[in-house]
């Protein structure tokens, strides 16, 4: 009886365990803008498993505003109980993330805050990209029953209080220095949780299940595919800095030759790399992408229609740069040194990436496969080599056009049918006419 006991009690569990589902999310290093994609394809991926819970776990420096903007917008928009495991740190745009959670759990010496923008110097931001991540702490803790004071706080620096309404109650608030001016709030696992911004202590993901009542449930880890790695190494800066740079110059190098050949195709795909990973981090509006389209367009008329180089090709270059700028300002209010260091940037990907494909130019003519693909060897008339063809002896010839010379075409002088052309007018086949000079195979002739 006792062993029948038992296995009903197994089954249970066992049967408890496979219907309840727990999807563990790591957010981890820095926030980036490939980073929302992932979290969003993670959230979908645990609604359709009916899981009960998602539990992020967090460790974080921060990263850009517009992907944890992204993100927690993704996770106020789920209807599972979300969960921030603050494993060790949560800093800058990982409080915005956290603080959008239902619940918040931390580590033993954790820390949650110091969530001021500043710019790639270390110097803060404008006041108008303060007040934007301001409030967006602010409604994101409001939304979530927590104090909206101490997440302004986070951001604002020149804030200042006494005292916290806590739980109804008004608190007097002596031991966090944020209180002050000039002074961020960065709270403690302690602190955090004596003022109801985190809900308790813990220090392994199976402890939160255990707070939650989920001690039983399948913790499954959310990974990142191959497609998202991918978009991640094309957003980060240095390489879409240089997929825009080789992409641009390849168009350059392309409208140097007539036609269309491998500088040209290897810019495109450059561009089309990067404009299309920058859609899909939605640092790309389809604004942005259809100024691009319209220089390219531009280059493809100059390229493939008109002749030469002209205003086609100037003012699609132009359009195209404007475009490429557009596509490094975030979709989030900034000020101008966001807009300078943006145009700086550019600027120098776009100097650097000539200069690199000057000395990567350089290091190529030197090698042997190189030489194997070209003739690197000068024939010189003065070493006995020659392009003449033998219509020397026809100067001064006289014959009758074979074909319209409009202005080129075929000549017959004597027994001889040679390719010929005018000094610029067309003469019509059947007219005589007169060679004037022979440069190897060029040969020149005028109507008589």
């Amino acid at each position: 009886m006792k062993m029948r006991i038992l296995l009903f009690i197994y089954l249970f569990l066992s049967t408890v365990s496979a219907e309840t589902i727990v999807y563990r999310v790591p957010i981890q290093g820095t926030i980036d803008l490939g980073l929302p994609p992932y979290i969003e394809r993670a959230i979908t991926t645990a609604e359709e498993a009916g899981a009960k819970a998602i539990i992020f776990d967090i460790d974080t420096f921060g990263g850009r505003v517009d992907a944890a903007t992204q993100i927690k917008d993704a996770i106020l928009d789920t209807d599972i109980l979300t969960v921030a495991f603050i494993n060790r740190r949560a800093i800058s745009a990982g409080a915005l993330i956290s603080l959008s959670c239902e619940k918040i759990y931390m580590t033993g010496g954790g820390t949650i805050g110091a969530a001021t923008a500043v710019d790639m110097q270390g110097k803060k931001a404008s006041e108008k990209v303060i007040s934007y991540m301001r409030e967006e702490m602010a409604s994101t803790a409001e939304k979530r029953g927590r104090n909206t004071d101490i997440a302004k706080g986070m951001v604002d620096e020149e804030l200042t209080f006494t005292h916290l309404v806590i739980d109804g109650d008004s608190v007097e608030v002596t031991d966090l220095e944020g209180r002050k001016e000039g002074k961020l709030i960065t709270l403690t696992t302690e602190s955090a949780i004596k003022y109801k911004m985190a809900d308790g202590e813990t220090e392994k993901i199976e402890d939160v299940l255990a707070e939650l009542g989920l001690s039983h449930a399948e913790i499954r880890s959310a990974k990142e595919n191959w497609s998202e790695n991918f978009v991640r190494f094309l957003t980060n800066p240095i390489v879409a800095s240089l997929l825009t740079t080789f992409g641009f110059l390849g168009i350059l190098f392309e409208l140097q030759s007539p036609g269309w050949g491998i500088p040209g195709t290897f810019g495109a795909v450059c561009l089309a790399l990067s404009l299309g990973a920058s859609y899909i981090a939605k640092l790309a509006t389809m604004t942005d992408l259809l100024i691009v389209l319209v220089g390219a367009v531009l280059l493809m008329v100059e390229i493939l229609v008109i002749p030469g180089f002209g205003i086609a090709g100037i003012s699609g270059i132009g359009i195209i740069i404007w475009g490429l700028y557009e596509l490094l300002l975030p979709d989030v209010p900034i000020g101008q040194e966001i807009q300078t260091m943006a145009l700086t940037g550019l600027t120098i990907g776009i100097l650097g990436g000539i200069i690199g494909m000057v000395f990567l130019f350089k290091l190529m003519t030197k090698t042997d496969l190189w030489k194997k693909l070209t003739s690197t060897n000068a024939q010189l008339k003065e070493e006995g080599y020659d392009t003449s063809i033998g219509l020397e002896n026809l100067l001064g010839e006289e014959g009758a056009a074979d074909t319209d010379l409009r202005p080129s075409g075929w000549v017959q002088v004597g027994e001889k049918r040679i390719f010929v052309v005018t000094e610029g007018s067309y003469i019509d086949k059947g007219l005589s006419v007169k060679i004037l000079s022979v440069d190897g195979n060029r040969v020149v002739v005028r109507q008589t």
